[in-house]
């Protein structure tokens, strides 16, 4: 078996390629996504019109991205627990528990952020 292995180039657009399949999947899988990317959107809208720092937006943009990671991550984690189990587990189902609950010390730990960025400039 010796093929001819791919060029560097040619992988790394096919792994881009995958990596967009991934997140197109994710945008069309059910999940709380669309209520974390309607969020993000707000807190970018008040970040203009509050005309937030670029430390601020660094510390927006992060937190925006650790939710959106988190979520993927437990809908990955979801979808597997699903494939290799797919009759009631109580094992899977504390797996699927915990990778929610990361979501929210996520979601929370956003929250926080936000309010230390938003709040001052509100009040």
């Amino acid at each position: 078996m010796n093929q001819r292995p791919e060029n560097f180039f040619l992988r790394t657009v096919k792994s881009f390629g995958f990596a967009f399949k991934g997140i197109w999947i994710f945008l069309r899988t059910p999940s709380n996504a669309w209520v974390h990317l309607v969020a993000a959107l707000l807190a970018c809208v008040a970040g203009f019109y509050l005309g937030i720092s670029k430390t601020e937006w660094i510390a927006v943009i992060f937190a925006i991205g650790f939710v959106i990671v988190a979520e993927m991550l437990n809908t990955a984690i979801e979808m597997l627990t699903n494939l290799v189990s797919p009759d009631y587990n109580e094992l899977a189902g504390r797996l699927k528990d915990v990778s929610a609950g990361a979501v929210l010390a996520a979601s929370i730990t956003a929250a926080i952020v936000g309010g230390i960025v938003f709040f001052p400039k509100i009040c």
